[in-house]
């Protein structure tokens, strides 16, 4: 039959609420994660066990288990106890959650790597534990592992796709649907494939200029 790629025009309105919705996850997903896996990070130098061993519990489950699962165990069975949540924002979970434990480990790091002094001024100064963290410690961190959360939220959008599996119209499912429609598998996931490279490049511009500031602050 041949390839074409006039086909692709009909569809392009699919396609591009696809893309436009795997941007939402990323972005969404990608800013939970961060704030989760600061919050857990935080809970992993606590000196109270009855705080460190549940989160090292839950780091363990979520590092331990394929992504596909939860999401899986999101949108199928917490419905089981009452829990009804929609493929859209258990996607949005799973994945903020998932990345979140791997930022955890990254950002627990970069505190312990940090002075200890820079804590002990911030309360020399009259700053709470947490008003020290909050303004001193993390963002420090969070400045020094710019590029792993970086790396993290690449790695991210690519996993994005997988949430097509519980029915998100995300641009993996677009496609596939269009495909349904025409039988033109290799038109449209040469297309899809090309817009997750524009959307991974742009991520890689943003991330840079992130890094490039971060960089004239410390």
């Amino acid at each position: 039959m041949g390839l074409d790629f006039t086909v692709l025009l009909e569809y392009r309105d699919l396609i591009l609420t696809g893309a436009v919705w795997t941007a939402v996850l990323t972005i969404v997903s990608g800013i939970a994660s961060v704030f989760v896996g600061t919050v857990l990070a935080v809970a992993q130098l606590s000196r109270n066990r009855w705080v460190t061993a549940p989160v090292a519990a839950f780091m363990w489950v979520f590092m331990g288990t394929p992504l596909l699962l939860q999401l899986y165990f999101i949108y199928f069975g917490l419905v089981e106890i009452g829990i009804d949540l929609s493929a859209f924002w258990s996607g949005i979970i799973a994945l903020s959650v998932h990345f979140a434990v791997y930022n955890a480990d990254v950002i627990r790091a970069a505190i312990a790597a940090l002075d200890s002094g820079q804590y002990e001024a911030a309360r020399s100064l009259g700053l709470g534990r947490f008003q020290a963290l909050r303004l001193v410690v993390i963002p420090q961190a969070l400045r020094n592992v710019a590029p792993a959360l970086g790396n993290n939220m690449i790695a991210l959008l690519k996993e994005s796709s997988l949430v097509s599996i519980i029915g998100v119209m995300e641009l993996t499912l677009s496609a596939q649907k269009a495909i349904s429609e025409t039988y033109r598998p290799f038109e449209f996931y040469i297309l899809a494939a090309a817009i997750y490279y524009v959307l991974n490049m742009g991520l890689e511009y943003i991330l840079a200029r992130i890094e490039q500031k971060t960089a004239l602050t410390r």
